[in-house]
């Protein structure tokens, strides 16, 4: 699999340097025996999709380092942490599920399904993951998720298909990653009804609100669509939701306070109509 990305010092893209670890991953992985969850998972589109004037909808991630930022805030545990943005509004978590790259785990994952079965919580989890093969959408579905992210700059259009039928068969959404319009297109081929705009390039880790807002507008109607990536104050939430995004995902900005609330609930209201944020 050729694969493409933003280069590191010895020359070896980040992108590439994350499948070529997954692939190592899944080798370990097809060699355990599922552990198979009779828990029927939450449908994700009634959460993320808002009708005409409706509010935009908030994933909180939970994240605990990134390749570009370094370490992110460990005061709350990644349970703790999903618990606080569920009680703060957000309509669903993600959960990184890399170890070496993002200090994610699998394990997390499951944690945080427990706690907010516990409290009661119907907030749907993203498993957020390189896949590059069915395995890992089935440990997915094992862990809790509801819904399991499948990258489309890092397979080719008939495996992604595969993958997000495999998702479909599982009984989780495949949450469908795209840069540009070329990956749209193999996403709406693979049926996607959730799709997320990365606003950063994966390639060049660039940001390009304009390219992201062109392909989200071209998304059909009948499809999920989600902002990925750049969001850190209430005026980009805001700006957001004047445009065609039905959600949009939170990060780090989230990820860099002790206690995630007050940001979040902020966040939150600077999505609902009117869509005036404190700094217009």
């Amino acid at each position: 699999m050729e694969t493409r990305g933003p280069s590191r010092a010895d020359g070896v893209s980040w992108l590439a340097a994350i499948v070529e670890s997954k692939v190592r991953e899944v080798q370990a992985l097809r060699g355990t025996a599922r552990t198979r969850s009779r828990r029927d998972p939450l449908g994700i589109g009634q959460a993320l999709h808002r009708g005409p004037g409706g509010e935009l909808r908030l994933i909180a991630e939970v994240k605990l380092r990134s390749p570009s930022a370094g370490p992110l805030s460990r005061a709350l545990d990644p349970a703790t942490r999903a618990a606080a943005y569920a009680e703060a509004g957000a309509a669903m978590v993600s959960v990184l599920c890399d170890g070496p790259f993002f200090d994610g785990s699998w394990q997390h994952l499951s944690a945080v399904r427990e706690r907010l079965d516990a409290a009661g919580s119907r907030t749907p989890l993203l498993a957020k993951e390189f896949v590059i093969d069915l395995r890992q959408i089935q440990e997915a579905r094992d862990r809790g998720a509801d819904a399991v992210l499948l990258i489309a700059r890092i397979v080719d259009a008939a495996t992604l298909m595969t993958l997000a039928r495999v998702a479909r068969d599982e009984g989780i959404e495949p949450f469908i990653e795209v840069v540009d319009a070329h990956e749209l297109e193999a996403a709406l081929s693979a049926d996607a009804r959730i799709v997320g705009v990365n606003a950063r390039d994966l390639d060049t880790l660039a940001m390009d609100a304009a390219r992201a807002e062109s392909v989200l507008a071209s998304i059909p109607r009948d499809v999920v669509a989600v902002h990925l990536s750049g969001l850190r104050e209430t005026r980009d939430v805001a700006g957001i939701a004047r445009g065609r995004a039905d959600a949009a995902l939170v990060g780090e900005a989230l990820m860099r306070d002790d206690d995630p609330r007050p940001r979040l609930r902020m966040l939150v209201a600077a999505g609902r109509p009117p869509f005036v944020s404190p700094h217009d």
